[in-house]
């Protein structure tokens, strides 16, 4: 279950900044020192247990917050996830999984897929030397059948191009309802499948409150993603693994030319 709240910063006292959480009927108060990392739970009612109880997804956004960005008067709408399953999100051996068939939202882990999927493998790479990118996505029908496309790209960022690599997989298997992204980016796979849900409700800004880089190419990378079902799988790079392997080969080859 999500539950969405949003904080604002109220105040600040020897460091600590004074936060003020609130939910549809309650608020609870925080203190939280973003040079110590520090952070004390000050009220005692129904969100504050709330809030414990997924502390550690609270954490994650106030570390991510730059400490010069910590003002008073800064609000962050915010959506934390209950009893969220954070060593599983982060074993990356583990599948995640975005659900939106049927105008839903689900996000869940599991160990293995469902079988019978389309596979989409993707990889980016950019050259210095050639001061372009390129990028590979190679389709793996349920049958088995490999399809191989290649792309080169102007952009100098490399999370980029292996974003603009995961857009186009999902491009060309725009009429398949259920497919599986086999990626080495950790920005691709967080990015759908954790931080989104964030920036959403809070108008496309970061926890710093500024705006989320490559905006455009992750609001179309959302809408992509509407009515499907998508596995995230991720593979370690160069960890000789087939598909992953030639995709690599490909992109650094369109990067160089």
């Amino acid at each position: 279950m999500e539950k969405l709240l949003k904080m604002e910063i109220i105040a600040k006292e020897e460091g600590f900044f004074l936060i003020a959480v609130s939910g549809e009927n309650e608020i609870s108060r925080i203190a939280f020192d973003p040079v110590l990392k520090k952070l004390d739970f000050i009220d005692e009612n129904e969100l504050s247990g709330f809030i414990q109880q997924n502390e550690y997804q609270l954490r994650k956004i106030l570390h991510m917050k730059r400490p010069e960005t910590y003002i008073v008067g800064f609000t962050l709408p915010f959506v934390l996830t209950d009893k969220k399953d954070v060593a599983a999100y982060n074993d990356l051996n583990n599948i995640v999984i975005l659900d939106r068939l049927d105008g839903d939202n689900i996000i869940t882990v599991r160990k293995t897929g469902l079988k019978g999927l389309m596979e989409i493998y993707t990889d980016g790479s950019f050259s210095k030397k050639k001061g372009k990118g390129g990028f590979a996505v190679i389709l793996k029908s349920a049958e088995g059948k490999y399809t191989l496309n290649t792309y080169g790209t102007k952009e100098k960022s490399s999370s980029l191009i292996e974003l603009l690599a995961a857009i186009k997989g999902l491009e060309l298997t725009s009429d398949e309802k259920r497919v599986r992204i086999v990626t080495d980016s950790q920005y691709v796979r967080k990015g759908l499948t954790e931080w989104i849900v964030n920036w959403r409700r809070n108008n496309w800004l970061t926890a710093s409150g500024t705006r989320v880089k490559n905006i455009k190419h992750w609001k179309y990378f959302d809408s992509l993603s509407e009515n499907k079902y998508i596995e995230f799988k991720y593979v370690k790079a160069h960890s000789d693994q087939f598909e992953n392997t030639m995709a690599d080969l490909y992109a650094k080859d369109m990067a160089e030319r």
